[in-house]
């Protein structure tokens, strides 16, 4: 600790993280995270108080960036710190002193952190040694080294360390290495220590050579091969995906890892693995602001986070077996059960869109096998239910994936027979950008298959047992799948015909899936033994060992426990009739959760993408969905509505706006992220199938976009909840309004150019801080009472065209009221810049969504102008359209702008080239003509893919590649003119005025 203290007092910052990467990494626990943080943090500030911008521009983007995807609020803010003149000027740095007492202030904390910090436990006191300890040591690996010798001699002559002892032979000649003898197999060890350097000359009998990913081999066949030298071990050894490329020759002493000879960290000590103490030790170590000023731990705020509160009750009909949510469609749930029916329920308003019962969709197109299976015993189980897009695995042979349209469209897409017996689990991946669907089943194999045509492109072979679970995952570029079986055997493929990278056996040895956090960071398994011990591990993956086991399972459970992860933070199972959470630092159980009673033994579950719902299976054929506070929130949305769901048959369309999602939305990442949840192998407990199938929608009403639409009209003030915000500038009229990104701020824009921000602050009546009509917000002023004030020129700002856009991370907004166009910092809100003077006057505005740094211009004299601020120059100037541009948007997606003008034309450009791909002028309706001047304005839907089209005659859905219309909807009376539309923020709803 001397050391570590001295190179803080004197800067020494390099030297400090080098020396305390020894001992942790960033990611190890939350205690080191905010250990590196407080070091960094530190480092920033010195360099912004000495005004070294490029320094401090440096620190953030190097070694503070990682800490952006924990706590991004806290990075936007630390980032702000850049555009002050003096940091101080920030409320919660204004007590900030010299270099010297801040340094003494962190030391304080600092020592706090490591001695709570489980992995410096032993280790912050020099241990006492005996005299001659090192003799002893060298004298134990000589006599070691002496025992390997071919033709050891009675009085050995040691001349040197440097490499290791090997008696010659009595003729003269050396004998040869051992570790280049691949004909001598393991030799019994004699003591317990390797030798000093494994890459010497001299090297010892080694282990077998290890496939790729040898690190999780557990039990490698004792055939003795020429050794294999590896790269450096460094710090933690390879991730998976460099042990794939770079495998390394396990220690002679499976109980002993000592570094390899050339690795730069000889002195890094072993991590403790599962520590239960590290939850008892009362500290909120997520990086922390600045010293004493504040918290940002918020996101960190563990009980409050999780669903726990019943909020729908659902009754599938028949048992469910697995579930999975829409990864867009925050609300949509699919639904397998034990009779083979599949179901698709609208969460929020309680409709079940869809419900299909089993059956083959081509049986003379089925093997014989399968056949005769179904003739014995009609009666199939969904195993796996899984979007992107909805996949189900039925219990026996087959495996029928479904394109997914929107509302209770749902149409056939690929039927196949997998397996001889029954199929599993299956996933998606997108192995060299192709969509493919992975299958596993009883006849002990992984298949590969083309989700576009059914062709099957890999059959992996090598499991004893029926294979229970398939977990991808792609890591530097690698993709490869796990597999589980039910003889707890773990095996990992290459997308090619090598066989298994893996050997080795999953805690509980029997039914075991795996998971990855949702970031991709973290590897999980959950497994049942037969005797119904449960486990729950962390894996770690550079070395194939277990690397935290939590505890709080019922002793011997009664089914086959489920798990799934959220918010890279929490870990869920369903055990003991109830619900348990762990945090995925601690091995101590978090809390458990009853959900008002109900459960079976053990209920499946699944969260929704964004951890605010999970969905419970219960008894009695019912699903419960639990939710957090913005869980709840979501979920009322659909309360304010007018569904008369009493009235409606299956074969009635269902009401969802935005059906134009494509069978492949989501990403493999999307997918894999919660591919840990299987159903039961078996387990029908007859055929329940008494409703009939969903019929397709007839032709005619496909055609008609203008009736798949619902229309819920809101013209009382009771159906809306309102709150009048505060303001003290007698502004007159708000020319444009809208939501920051992070959803707990409102910007507006008034039509004398001044910007109103309004804020919601997070306390004990707005828990996560959002925008609600229920809390009134605070408007918000920076300390030096400056104004946000758009240059107006010569012109009347009543009259002008006003507009803005807001920054992805809500740091800066761009606005215009006629004039120039200013550039505004959100934080202080001083004017970084203004440009471009009018004629002619921007009229829309966009941020590129990767580099803030690139606007997107509309100009009243119908270009569009591409604009770098970092450079002050236009890159570039579109020409397309005939009259003002009044609205563009950008797709990250498919690298497109998106554009519409005052002409009722809409526009796809290039954001590679800007160059022009498509063009095409709205349909106006039968007896409608077009105005001279007539705003058509465009936004993006969630998915990337599709976007909004409002015009006074009209709305409308386009696919974004294609520029095709997919909906369309009128007023129903011809005079009625829409004002304004938007997309709900989760893009399910379209709220339009008239």
């Amino acid at each position: 600790m001397k050391y570590f203290e001295d190179e803080i007092q004197n800067g020494n910052w390099d030297d400090v993280e080098k020396y305390l990467s020894g001992f942790t990494k960033v990611d190890d626990n939350r205690y080191s995270m905010k250990i590196f943080f407080e070091i960094r943090k530190q480092k920033y500030l010195e360099a912004l108080d000495k005004h070294d911008r490029s320094k401090g521009v440096e620190i953030l983007v190097k070694d503070l960036k990682v800490f952006a995807s924990f706590n991004e609020e806290l990075f936007k803010e630390i980032t702000q710190l850049l555009t002050l003149e003096n940091f101080r000027e920030n409320e919660q740095l204004s007590k900030y002193g010299d270099t010297k007492s801040a340094r003494a202030i962190m030391l304080v904390e600092l020592k706090k952190l490591i001695e709570a910090n489980p992995l410096f436990r032993d280790k912050l006191q020099f241990p006492n040694l005996k005299n001659s300890r090192l003799r002893t040591l060298i004298n134990q690996s000589l006599n070691w080294q002496h025992q390997l010798c071919k033709n050891p001699r009675p009085n050995p002559d040691i001349k040197t360390l440097f490499v290791d002892h090997s008696c010659g032979q009595p003729n003269g000649a050396r004998a040869p290495s051992p570790a280049n003898n691949p004909l001598l197999g393991p030799l019994p060890k004699a003591g317990g220590f390797p030798p000093l350097g494994a890459h010497g000359p001299f090297q010892p009998i080694p282990g077998p050579v290890p496939t790729p990913l040898a690190g999780w081999m557990s039990n490698p066949p004792q055939v003795a091969h020429p050794s294999v030298s590896g790269s450096a071990i460094g710090l933690g050894g390879p991730s998976i995906a460099a042990a794939l490329k770079h495998p390394r020759t396990p220690t002679m002493n499976p109980s002993l890892d000592f570094p390899t000879g050339d690795s730069d960290h000889m002195s890094k000590r072993a991590r403790p693995m599962g520590i239960n103490e590290e939850v008892s030790l009362p500290i909120n170590v997520l990086p922390a602001p600045f010293q004493g000023h504040g918290s940002h731990t918020q996101a960190f705020s563990a009980p409050d986070d999780l669903p726990k509160t019943v909020a729908r009750t659902l009754n599938q009909g028949s048992s469910p077996m697995s579930m999975d949510f829409h990864p867009i469609q925050q609300t949509l749930l699919l639904v397998g059960t034990n009779v083979g029916d599949i179901g698709l329920w609208e969460v929020g308003s309680r409709d079940k869109l869809v419900l299909k019962n089993f059956k083959v969709w081509d049986i003379s197109a089925c093997s014989m096998p399968m056949q005769a299976a179904l003739v014995k015993d009609p009666c199939v189980s969904v195993n796996r239910v899984i979007w992107s897009p909805d996949g189900v695995a039925y219990s026996r042979h087959v495996v029928q994936i479904y394109s997914y349209h929107g509302g209770d469209d749902v149409r056939q897409h690929l039927e196949i027979d997998a397996h001889v017996g029954g199929v599993n689990d299956i996933a998606f991946s997108h192995p060299n950008k192709q969509l493919c669907v992975i299958t596993c089943g009883d006849d002990k194999t992984i298949k590969v298959w083309d989700a576009a045509t059914g062709a099957r492109q890999h059959t992996f072979e090598g499991h004893d047992a029926p294979v229970y679970s398939v977990c991808p995952h792609y890591k530097e570029n690698i993709q490869f799948i796990f597999s589980t079986a039910l003889d707890g055997k773990i095996k990992a493929w290459l997308y090619d015909n090598m066989g298994s990278r893996v050997d080795y056996e999953a805690p509980g040895r029997w039914c075991t899936t795996m998971a990855y956090s949702a970031d991709g960071t973290r590897l999980f398994s959950c497994g049942t033994s037969k005797d119904g011990e449960s486990h729950i591990v962390e894996w770690n993956e550079s070395e194939g060992a277990v690397k935290r086991t939590y505890i709080g399972f019922r002793k011997r459970s009664l089914g086959v426990v489920q798990f799934d992860t959220t918010k890279n933070r929490f870990l869920a199972a369903g055990d003991d009739f109830a619900i348990k959470y762990w945090d995925m630092d601690s091995t101590q159980l978090l809390m458990s959760v009853d959900a008002d009673g109900g459960l079976p033994a053990s209920p499946r579950i699944r969260f929704n993408k964004d951890g605010a719902l999970l969905a419970v299976s219960s008894n009695e054929n019912g699903i419960k969905i639990l939710a957090n506070s913005d869980g709840l929130r979501l979920l009322r949305t659909f309360e304010n509505l007018s569904y008369d769901s009493a009235s409606r048959t299956p074969e009635a369309p269902k009401p969802m706006i935005n059906n134009a999602i494509p069978a492949a939305v989501p990403t493999s990442a999307g997918i894999t992220e919660r591919v840990a949840s299987v159903g039961s192998v078996s387990g029908a407990n007859g055929d329940a199938r008494n409703i009939t199938d969903v019929k397709p929608r007839i032709a005619e009403e496909s055609n008609d976009k203008s009736k798949i639409w619902k229309l819920t009209e809101l013209s009382e003030s009771s159906q809306c909840r309102s709150l009048k915000l505060p303001e003290n500038m007698r502004v007159t009229k708000i020319s444009r309004l809208i939501y920051t990104n992070s959803g707990n701020a409102l910007l507006a824009l008034a039509s004398n150019a001044i910007h109103l921000l309004w804020k919601w602050q997070r306390n004990e009546h707005n828990s996560s801080g959002k925008a609600t009509a229920s809390v009134s917000p605070q408007l918000w002023q920076p300390s030096s009472g400056i104004l946000m004030t758009n240059d107006v020129a010569d012109m009347n700002p009543e009259e002008s065209v006003s507009c803005f856009a807001l920054s992805k991370n809500d740091s800066y907004v761009m606005s215009a009221s006629g004039g120039k166009i200013s550039l505004f910092n959100m934080m202080t809100f001083k004017t970084m810049t203004t440009f471009m003077a009018p004629p002619p006057a921007a009229t829309f505005l966009a941020f590129h969504p990767q580099d803030n740094n690139i606007i997107a211009i509309g100009m009243d004299d119908s270009t569009i102008q591409i604009y770098n601020v970092r450079v002050d120059e236009v890159k570039s100037k579109l020409k397309g359209h005939s009259k003002r541009i009044t609205g563009l948007a950008f797709s990250h997606a498919l690298n497109v702008l998106v554009s519409s003008g005052a002409d009722s034309q809409i526009c796809v450009w290039s954001s590679d080239g800007w160059e022009k791909q498509k063009a095409k002028y709205l349909q106006l309706p039968p007896g409608r003509t077009m105005a001279a001047q007539s705003d058509t304005r465009v936004q993006l839907h969630h998915d990337q893919i599709h976007f909004l089209v409002v015009h006074e005659t009209q709305l409308a859905i386009y696919e974004a590649s294609k520029l095709e219309c997919v909906k369309q909807w009128f007023p129903a009376e011809s005079s009625a003119l829409i004002s304004h539309a938007a997309f709900s923020c989760d893009s399910q709803l379209i709220y339009a005025s008239i």
